[in-house]
């Protein structure tokens, strides 16, 4: 099953007051921590703030810049804005879905069963004709128990095994995944064996994901076919669940290695690839 909505899908069920809707998430991100301004300056109706440095990640250091997050942080973060067990909830960013990705992936280690993506995010919601509001948003305490391990996470040594037994998939641009260059970690270059899939290569210019099919063939040429298990990571372990999630719709599950680069290079000892 898919976990994309498409704005008008979204619209349609919010519109239907025959049954609860979805509980919409902001999860609007950026590097330079300014999430909170982005959903000051404009949000869905009735979405509250989730952040992703507070609440879908642990604190940075020696388990890489966007670690897991502790269960208890995160079920605090995820009661404050009013998710429950059985809650249906929908995340969004402001395009790309590289933050709503990481929900959608925490989430469901957390042990939520329903949550799907905003394709597109709030940029395709304004294009659909989708509201947007700028007021603070005060939703009712929620009852989410996180349950964590619901889905695969891969360590450092999971990650190199995988490039004997599977596919370790790089999410970065090639430049950094070629060691080129390396603007935010000390060291450049790739874990050995894995191999190249950009996160550009997965998303439309208006930064929602590709057809299953051009999803499959993308996948397909580094060798990911679904005949061997399959791991992502990028730099920080935000765009490697955008990779998981573009997996997702072509039917496979993606194991994530969740401090990726940034905590691969913690150790000296950790080999390192250059080059294609």
């Amino acid at each position: 099953m898919s976990a994309l909505v498409a704005p008008s899908s979204l619209l349609d069920e919010l519109a239907d007051h025959t049954r609860p809707g979805p509980l919409v998430l902001d999860v609007q991100f950026t590097l330079t921590g300014e999430g909170p301004d982005l959903y000051a300056a404009g949000h869905l109706p009735g979405a509250p703030f989730v952040d992703l440095d507070a609440v879908l990640a642990g604190e940075p250091g020696d388990g890489g810049r966007h670690p897991l997050p502790d269960p208890g942080v995160l079920q605090a973060g995820l009661r404050a804005a009013g998710v429950d067990d059985d809650a249906r909830v929908v995340v969004y960013d402001q395009a790309p879905s590289l933050a709503a990705a990481r929900a959608w992936w925490v989430l469901r280690w957390a042990g939520l069963a329903d949550v799907r993506v905003l394709d597109g995010g709030l940029a395709a919601w304004r294009a659909a004709g989708g509201d947007v509001v700028t007021g603070a948003v005060c939703p009712t305490e929620g009852s989410v128990t996180v349950r964590p391990g619901s889905v695969p996470v891969l360590g450092a040594d999971d990650a190199a095994r995988l490039t004997g037994t599977g596919v370790l998939v790089d999410a970065r641009t090639p430049e950094r995944y070629r060691g080129e260059t390396e603007p935010i970690d000390p060291v450049a270059g790739h874990v050995p064996g894995a191999v190249n899939v950009p996160m550009g290569d997965l998303t439309t210019d208006e930064g929602r994901l590709r057809s299953p099919d051009e999803l499959r063939a993308r996948f397909a040429a580094e060798g990911v076919d679904g005949s061997a298990p399959v791991g992502s990571y990028c730099g920080s372990g935000v765009t490697a669940a955008h990779t998981a999630l573009a997996l997702h719709e072509i039917g496979l599950e993606a194991a994530v290695y969740v401090g990726s680069w940034s905590h691969w290079v913690t150790d000296p000892g950790r080999p390192v690839a250059t080059g294609a």
